[in-house]
This record gives C-alpha cells, sequence and structure tokens, in this order.
C-alpha cells in the first residue's frame, strides 16, 4: 500500500509519514494542490489523505478534480471540519471516507485499511446480480449486460449497498448512515443526487429499470418484470 498524504501542517505530515511507515505503509507527500496534481499524473496510489485548508486551492475543490480524472483512488478527509456541513461537502466532494482532527492514530489507520480491502482486486470475487446488473465485489467492476460502467468510488458503494439490500424498501435515513456514515440532515438531498447519478449510469440508456422511487419512504433496487 502506498498513501499520498496531502497537507500543509509539516508537524502532522511527520506524524502521518512516521506513524504509517512503522506498518510498511509507504508515503508520498504533497504540500499543496498543484504538487498532489503532478504526483497523482506519474504514480499510482493506494489512497489519499487529504486536508481541507490547503494554499492555492482547498481540498474540497481539489477531491473534485481528483474525482474526475482518478475516480478509483479512494479519498481519506482529514480536516478539524467537524461540522455535519462540512462533512456533506466532503462526501458531495468526492470523498469516500472522512476523519475529523484531532484524530487517533489507530482509527485512521483502520480506516484507511478498510478502504484498501474494500478496493483492492482479489480471486475472492463474489458477484452481485439484479437482472443484467453484474457487481464484482472485490474488482468493483460493474457491468450491464456486456456494457462495463465506470462509477465513482461513493456510487460503487451506493450501488453494492442496494444490490446487497434488493428487494427492500430503503430510507433516506437508513442510506446515508449506512454509505455515508453519517446522521440524516433533513436539509441534505445527497441521497438524492448519488441515486440520480446511477439512474444515469445504469438504468438511463437499460431495461428493465432497476432503481424505483417509494413516494414518502425512499428507495428500493428490484427487477420489476422478474
Amino acid at each position: 500500500m502506498k498513501i499520498l498524504i496531502v497537507e500543509d501542517d509539516l508537524k502532522i505530515v511527520s506524524f502521518l509519514k512516521s506513524g504509517l511507515e512503522q506498518y510498511g505503509i509507504k508515503t508520498a507527500v504533497a504540500l499543496d494542490a498543484t504538487s498532489a496534481q503532478q504526483m497523482l499524473a506519474t504514480a499510482e496510489y493506494s489512497a489519499i489523505i487529504l486536508d481541507v485548508n490547503l494554499p492555492e486551492m482547498n481540498g474540497f475543490e481539489l477531491c473534485r478534480l481528483v474525482r474526475e480524472r482518478y475516480d478509483q483512488v479512494p479519498v481519506l478527509m482529514l480536516t478539524a471540519m467537524a461540522s455535519t456541513h462540512h462533512k456533506l461537502m466532503g462526501f458531495d466532494a468526492g470523498a469516500d471516507d472522512y476523519l475529523v482532527k484531532p484524530f487517533e492514530f489507530n482509527e485512521l489507520l483502520a480506516r484507511l485499511r478498510a478502504l484498501h480491502r474494500r478496493f483492492a482486486v482479489g480471486s475472492d470475487d463474489k458477484v452481485l446480480k439484479v437482472a443484467d446488473l453484474e457487481l464484482h465485489s472485490t474488482s468493483k467492476l460493474v457491468k450491464r449486460g456486456d456494457q462495463r460502467i465506470e462509477l465513482t468510488v461513493r456510487e460503487l458503494a451506493l450501488l453494492e449497498y442496494f444490490m446487497n439490500n434488493q428487494g427492500r424498501a430503503l430510507s433516506r435515513p437508513e442510506i446515508v448512515g449506512q454509505v455515508w456514515d453519517l446522521s440524516f440532515d433533513t436539509g441534505t438531498n445527497v441521497v438524492d443526487v448519488y441515486v440520480n447519478y446511477l439512474r444515469k449510469k445504469i438504468d438511463k440508456d437499460f431495461s428493465p429499470k432497476l432503481i424505483h422511487t417509494l413516494n414518502g419512504v425512499g428507495y428500493i433496487l428490484e427487477d420489476r418484470e422478474a
């Protein structure tokens, strides 16, 4: 595993770098968004630890760029911004996890390992199926019929949750809690936004439609023609 640390606080950089390398995890450091983009263009990383308060460009903006260009690299935001509003901003930007400073190093390490397990390719690749939609849970390959579908890591997490609960009504609070690990905020439409992203990719040009809205409840994924 090789981690890119994007952080301009040298004390935190030193703490992260020495701690991760004690566990045999290779690290690279970028002190600003420009350096981070250059490093991402020239090397592959297992995950990115991303601060929000960066010079030149903040972490939310950088995360969006990462998602556009390197959408299979997990991003863990590490920031002092602790409100639900800021967490949702991070997830909306494409972050896969969000950890608030100050933090316990062991928790950071556990979260990085969980992200690595989730997105690493392995031989024991469980296949989830609904109609002609397939999701390979280890390699994260998604197909509809013979067509491969590219999803961001957050879209993958949402689809995997739907497919593991196919045929079951899922409320928005449940989805936010399980996929984003947040308490539900009635002022956010993050679930609806990401369901719309998924529909455009896995339903729009295919039949039958698989994601259905349940008025007053939430959503359900099922093949209603089966």
